[in-house]
């Protein structure tokens, strides 16, 4: 009788049975960034990145990818700290609103306390726009790329009114509080039709086009925050006085 051929088994090395007896680990899912990746300095390089592609080319303009070659960044930390292309933008856009609006109220309470009764239509507006061309006039780049990005969303008929009102309404209605003081007889129509002029003026005046350099040949700058602030506070003071103010005999506006 033939002997039973014996089943030849795998032969186990020393350093197979040690990888073998090693836990498993788990991996983390495919996209999914590691947690070393996820800093504050990543988030903020890719706010920054997303500023200054949003306000050259617009929302539409821009892809998730573009953000995050710019930022040295993988796509998939865009994902996983803001969701989507329009999370990405709305966190562009409240970060410095955040800082512009605590400014702007603090400057306002500011005015009101050291004026008391003698509070004047031209001091409230100089409290509000001073710390737009304080920070305007510093040449950083970043505050420069988010200005532009306020005067493209002022101007999208879409949901630029909607992304403005919920992000700057709170210092708008203390700006408004504060002229109704100066002016205790105007008809809240015209307050608002002031503001609605003055918010067009600023944003394209922040938002440093060229256009005003070009039309004047060089005369006037629109990086030149000391020359505008100022002509646009005694300039915009005056449309607020002119408009808000009764008028005896004269034709009223419906």
């Amino acid at each position: 009788m033939k002997a039973k051929a014996k089943k030849n088994k795998p032969v186990r090395t020393k350093a197979r049975a040690v990888v073998a007896a090693q836990p498993r680990r788990r991996g983390r899912p495919p996209g999914r960034p590691a947690r070393d990746d996820m800093t504050p300095d990543s988030r903020e390089r890719i706010l920054d990145a997303a500023e200054a592609q949003f306000s050259a080319h617009g929302f539409w303009g821009v892809t998730i990818r573009e953000v995050a070659e710019q930022a040295r960044v993988d796509t998939a930390l865009l994902h996983y700290y803001f969701d989507t292309k329009r999370g990405l933008f709305d966190a562009v856009f409240a970060r410095r609103a955040e800082i512009m609006n605590k400014e702007r109220i603090d400057s306002i309470d500011a005015y009101e306390r050291s004026a008391g009764s003698a509070i004047t239509v031209e001091g409230v507006i100089n409290s509000f726009l001073e710390p737009m061309h304080l920070r305007a006039a510093q040449g950083d780049p970043g505050w420069h790329n988010y200005f532009a990005l306020v005067a493209q969303v002022n101007n999208t008929p879409v949901w630029g009114g909607e992304t403005m009102g919920k992000t700057f309404d709170r210092v708008i209605h203390r700006l408004l509080d504060a002229l109704r003081k100066a002016l205790p007889e105007a008809d809240e129509k015209d307050l608002y039709w002031s503001y609605h002029f003055l918010s067009g003026a600023l944003t394209l005046t922040l938002s440093q086009t060229g256009r005003i350099d070009r039309l004047s040949n060089g005369l006037c700058k629109s990086g030149d925050f000391t020359a505008i602030h100022a002509r646009m506070v005694p300039f915009i003071a005056s449309g607020f006085e002119r408009l808000c103010r009764p008028r005896s005999g004269g034709r009223s506006r419906k």
